[in-house]
């Protein structure tokens, strides 16, 4: 399956070093298992997305997958890609950004067509072949039918594709220059998410995270809380926690916490794993 990453530390920016595919076991056996691509989301000091990712398996290039990068932003999102629609290229890799705001998800959802069909003149947002993208897209009308209000945003458009479109996982983290947002829905795939004082549980101490897919590192960290959020648990942090099935979390500018139950019945289409491409049966 794919696997998620979201960090925020807002209002500060922090200095992030990631390895992608980093695998603390086996490297080369991990991204045969996630071979369709990796990227990050960052912003800039003046507000704007920035994207570094490559539609790479990592086993083709082991310098790509080992090579660090040193990233500054307020919050960051994190991805690595197993498909289940759209071909290897950039305008297919995660994350995506839209609209001033970046997205990653992991999931796969079906009946394209009539996804499209909701999105209006939103589908010109999209620039490739991907479920995802078309995701966010429903997630950008929606919030503009709230007047910007994201977390309405996501749970409407959540709650449309939970009873109109057959659903196999819709986990996302979405962020902002001054917020993160992350879904879990159905139970399909975990998601964890962190409320991580300042310097750790030690106080002292750094971020130094690692999962089978990802490694990240902040200095900053040391000195400053941030929230994280991930498909697994990257550290042996005990105050880890597993989001509940259809609760959607927001950390706002000043890292205060808030969640909801938003789609609490089960997807009324819902899509087993066999239905999905048999090459990439897990996005």
């Amino acid at each position: 399956m794919c696997r998620l990453f979201g960090l925020t530390a807002t209002p500060h920016r922090v200095h992030a070093r990631f390895w992608l595919l980093e695998a603390p076991d086996s490297l080369s056996q991990q991204s045969r298992q996630n071979a369709d691509g990796t990227g990050l989301g960052i912003f800039n000091p003046e507000g704007a997305p920035v994207l570094d990712k490559q539609p790479i398996a990592a086993f083709e290039d082991l310098a790509f997958a080992g090579e660090a990068r040193h990233l500054t932003s307020t919050t960051f999102t994190g991805h690595v890609r197993k498909a289940s629609t759209g071909a290897r290229a950039p305008q297919n890799t995660h994350p995506f950004a839209m609209e001033g705001r970046i997205m990653a998800h992991n999931g796969a959802i079906g009946d394209l067509p009539k996804l499209e069909q909701q999105l209006g003149g939103h589908l010109r947002l999209v620039q490739g072949d991907t479920d995802s993208e078309r995701m966010f897209a429903l997630i950008t009308s929606r919030t503009e039918l709230r007047d910007g209000d994201l977390s309405g945003g996501i749970a409407d458009a959540a709650a449309w594709l939970a009873a109109n479109i057959p659903i196999y996982a819709i986990n996302l983290v979405l962020t902002t220059p001054d917020g993160l947002w992350a879904l879990r829905y159905p139970e399909t795939h975990e998601l964890y998410v962190l409320e991580r004082e300042a310097g750790g549980t030690q106080g002292t101490r750094p971020l130094h995270g690692s999962s089978e897919t990802l490694r990240v590192h902040s200095e900053h960290l040391s000195r400053h809380p941030a929230v994280l959020v991930a498909s697994e648990p990257l550290d042996e942090h005990p105050d880890w926690r597993l989001l509940e099935v259809g609760e959607l979390l927001h950390a706002s500018g000043d890292l205060s916490v808030t969640s909801r139950i938003v789609v609490d019945e089960r997807p009324a289409i819902p899509m087993d794993v066999t239905y999905l491409h048999p090459a990439t049966s897990e996005q």
